[in-house]
């Protein structure tokens, strides 16, 4: 069953001057992660302002838990959670103080809110801060405490738009762990990110978007299939990176990266690529610092469709494996 499904939405802005999305179709199968992967400008971010009824598309059509989010954002309001890439919290309250605004604006009764915020508290291990104005905060703090105020009326739906942005490994990490949690509870998740790595350990699908448009989609490992193979990495001096480039251009028939000292770029051939590219660093006596294949990553599946990395001067988080599908 989909519980989030958008057709043909298109969205412009400055009179038509900015297609921020060009006929983007997209869903999320119930009780599962997609996350929407792509650079800064990509889309992310309309998309899902858009699905969370913060914004209405120029055409197209979107539904939330079978809702239309155009006819009826009131009702979809209602099943979903928002939390934005930056702290939605007033920063002049306290962290509890939040929480249970934040109920009462979702109509719940006072001790209603009041039992939600310290349940949420605890959860997000902000017990120790509750009383403290957010001005007082950490971003990872602010952060948690935001993902919390979205889930005051425990949303079928949540939607995160790069939620650990900001965030050290360790927040990140953290964060990793509830959005498991939730999923693993039945809630419906929909998660932009820059980070490939979060992708790659969180989602059960990715979707990857470049200029407003879904230019591939499937489980990280298909879409690394995608790439054709594993990718040739050769290290050598600076006054060689040039010449290397070339030669990993010849046998690659992809675009080639050159990250300092290093040129890498995909092959579908393996170790016969490897062969090929000793012997052509030989003809040219060039002797390699370091050379090897290694195994395709979402950044390769970047290179691949668009030419260019997902958020080159984004770092990636600490690595954290799940604990296994659903």
């Amino acid at each position: 069953m989909k519980t989030v499904s958008a057709e043909h939405l298109t969205k412009t802005y400055n009179k038509g001057e900015v297609r921020a999305l060009d006929d983007l179709s997209i869903d999320v199968t119930e009780g599962t992660v997609l996350s929407v992967l792509g650079p800064n400008g990509a889309g992310k971010t309309t998309t899902v302002r858009i699905l969370a009824t913060l914004l209405k598309p120029d055409s197209g059509s979107a539904h939330v838990a079978g809702i239309d989010v155009i006819k009826h954002p009131d009702k979809v309001r209602e099943v979903i959670g928002l939390s934005g890439q930056y702290a939605a919290v007033d920063e002049t309250l306290t962290g509890w103080d939040n929480l249970v605004m934040f109920g009462r604006l979702y109509h719940l009764g006072k001790q209603q809110s009041i039992n939600r915020a310290n349940d949420l508290l605890e959860r997000f291990s902000l017990t120790e801060s509750a009383r403290r104005t957010i001005k007082t905060y950490s971003g990872g703090m602010r952060r948690r405490l935001d993902l919390a105020a979205s889930l005051i009326v425990q949303p079928k739906v949540l939607f995160l738009d790069e939620p650990t942005t900001g965030l050290d490994p360790r927040g990140r990490m953290e964060m990793w762990g509830v959005i498991e949690e939730l999923v693993t509870g039945g809630v419906t998740v929909l998660l932009t990110t820059q980070y490939l790595e979060e992708a790659d350990q969180l989602a059960d699908e990715i979707a990857v978007i470049d200029h407003g448009k879904v230019i591939a989609r499937g489980t990280s490992d298909v879409l690394k299939r995608q790439v054709g193979g594993e990718r040739l990495e050769i290290t050598v001096e600076n006054s060689e990176v040039a010449k290397v480039q070339e030669i990993v251009a010849r046998i690659s028939a992809h675009a080639t990266h050159i990250e300092g000292r290093t040129v890498s770029a995909p092959v579908s051939t393996g170790s016969t690529a490897l062969i090929e590219a000793l012997r052509a660093l030989d003809e040219v006596s060039i002797h390699p610092l370091d050379i090897g294949l290694k195994r395709p990553s979402l950044d390769d599946v970047f290179l691949s469709l668009t030419g260019h990395l997902a958020e080159e001067t984004v770092s990636q988080p600490a690595k954290r494996k799940r604990g296994g599908k659903r």
